[in-house]
């Protein structure tokens, strides 16, 4: 595979900033590109609470859908209920809504979300949990209460199958230009972005827009398991996060 970019934006829920988030769509809409949107279906992280409510707010996500923006379930309250995301399949933080909870209460989490998304006329075909923390507990939640087998999140440089599920893998917090030839996830927060953010976003866009693909163009069927090389980046990049948090 050649070098591919992708973008992701969290935290989609009713009192998100409405301002900061027309403004991405209307930018990513002028460049033509198509990213996935994770949605929080019952928001209980104040963080997350920017504005009042927004009655019209499910209408947004049917249109982004309409517009071929892909979907994702972002985990079901985006609140933080355990301390084993350290101890599950992507070991980005301490903090994490599903990992380490058992499979009962995870399945709860999975089943309630995609009740309120398909009693809004949505149907999300992904999955990534806040702050970046799963188990195996979360992807068995998946498949028992859903339909999805795509995951945005992981370290790699291409897509990979595991367990039934396809990975695609998420790197950055911000755009930028990557060197090795991949496939990049960006992950942009529109609620938190500030003017700076904004401007650096566009002024990649317009300088590497012919280089971004769409989460639904992706072959989810030719994906095999992660190569080793691989394997040896992930252990490698959770260790130099694990010194850093003891620095």
């Amino acid at each position: 595979m050649n070098k591919k970019y992708l973008i992701r934006l969290d935290d989609a829920c009713p009192t998100m900033d409405s301002a900061k988030w027309a403004r991405i769509e209307a930018l990513l809409d002028h460049y033509g590109i198509k990213p996935m949107v994770g949605v929080i279906p019952h928001n209980e992280d104040l963080q997350q609470i920017i504005e009042p409510e927004d009655d019209q707010f499910w209408e947004k996500v049917k249109r982004w859908d309409n517009k071929g923006w892909s979907i994702a379930l972002h985990g079901y309250s985006h609140k933080f209920e355990s301390e084993g995301g350290l101890k599950g399949l992507n070991p980005m933080w301490k903090r994490s809504e599903f990992s380490g909870l058992p499979l009962e209460l995870q399945c709860d989490k999975i089943r309630r979300g995609i009740e309120i998304m398909s009693k809004n006329g949505v149907t999300p075909k992904y999955f990534f949990a806040p702050a970046h923390t799963f188990d195996e507990n979360t992807l068995e939640a998946l498949k028992i209460e859903s339909d999805i087998r795509v995951i945005s999140d992981t370290i790699a440089l291409n897509p990979y199958k595991y367990h039934d599920f396809v990975f695609i893998p998420q790197f950055g917090g911000m755009c930028r230009e990557m060197k090795l030839k991949g496939l990049f996830t960006f992950c942009l927060h529109p609620s938190k972005m500030n003017e700076d953010a904004f401007i650096g976003t566009e002024d990649f866009l317009r300088k590497h827009k012919t280089e971004f693909t769409s989460f639904d163009s992706i072959d989810k069927e030719k994906n095999k398991e992660i190569r080793w090389f691989e394997k040896v980046l992930q252990k490698a990049y959770f260790a130099w996060r694990s010194l850093r948090k003891m620095e």
